[in-house]
């Protein structure tokens, strides 16, 4: 039996009194492509910010290749040897170029020599389709491009899991296209991921297992068919009825 990616079992989150996560159990296979998506703030965010321990759950267990995330340090080794994370928000250091940006994690987390990390982020860097920006600076990027970049940087770390969380919101429409191509490629190369967007049609297209949440609670799953065609919870329908018709 293939030991799961992402293990999630009764995942309780609070913040403060506010309860944002309420048993939340989820499952990810190795090359699985789960898409969750939900109206804002029912807390999407938060189960891949569990995942990657950005944010501590209080209740449950969590288990990333098999190993149970308890923020002892070997759980910690865990998540970076296996979890790429790319955010909304770029987060690349701007003082850097593109190439010093990617060569961070392998040299000091991964020990790369510079001349092997410098080929590995060239390959990434050809991977997302912007080689030629390697010496520039982020600011002198569109935001399309700096979200490949950050894509790239997630995959010099060479991961098992890529987490993206709404990697396309704060895009220029115009951008959108060109950050989803790369992640659909991705997917049909097989790399394990779960996504959190809104973006319904980039979600039928690469999605094996679809993830509705409302109010810290999963509320349905099924295939991108099952539940775009014949979604079972009111919740879900209204969901897609508003999100559908914009």
């Amino acid at each position: 039996m293939t030991q799961d990616a992402i293990e999630m079992i009764d995942v309780d989150k609070w913040f403060g009194d506010f309860q944002v996560l309420k048993g939340i159990n989820l499952n990810v296979k190795p090359g699985d492509r789960v898409v969750i998506c939900g109206p804002s703030g029912s807390g999407k965010s938060t189960v891949v910010r569990c995942i990657n321990r950005l944010e501590t759950h209080q209740k449950g267990v969590i288990r990333i290749g098999g190993v149970v995330q308890d923020g002892s340090a070997k759980a910690l080794e865990a998540i970076r040897s296996e979890v790429g994370m790319v955010f909304q928000q770029f987060n690349l250091f701007p003082h850097l170029t593109v190439m010093e940006n990617l060569l961070l994690g392998p040299m000091k987390a991964r020990g790369l020599s510079r001349k092997d990390a410098e080929a590995r982020a060239m390959k990434y860097l050809e991977r997302v389709r912007i080689p030629e920006q390697a010496h520039k600076r982020p600011g002198q990027l569109s935001g399309g491009q700096q979200q490949r970049v950050a894509i790239a940087r997630s995959l010099c770390m060479e991961p098992k899991v890529m987490l993206f969380d709404e990697p396309t919101s704060a895009l220029d429409p115009e951008m959108i296209s060109e950050v989803l191509d790369v992640i659909v490629e991705l997917a049909v190369e097989g790399m394990t991921m779960v996504v959190v967007t809104h973006e319904m049609g980039f979600a039928r297209k690469v999605a094996d297992q679809m993830v509705f949440m409302d109010e810290g609670e999963i509320v349905e799953t099924g295939t991108p068919e099952e539940f775009f065609t014949a979604p079972k919870s009111q919740r879900t329908q209204t969901f897609l009825k508003q999100i559908l018709s914009h």
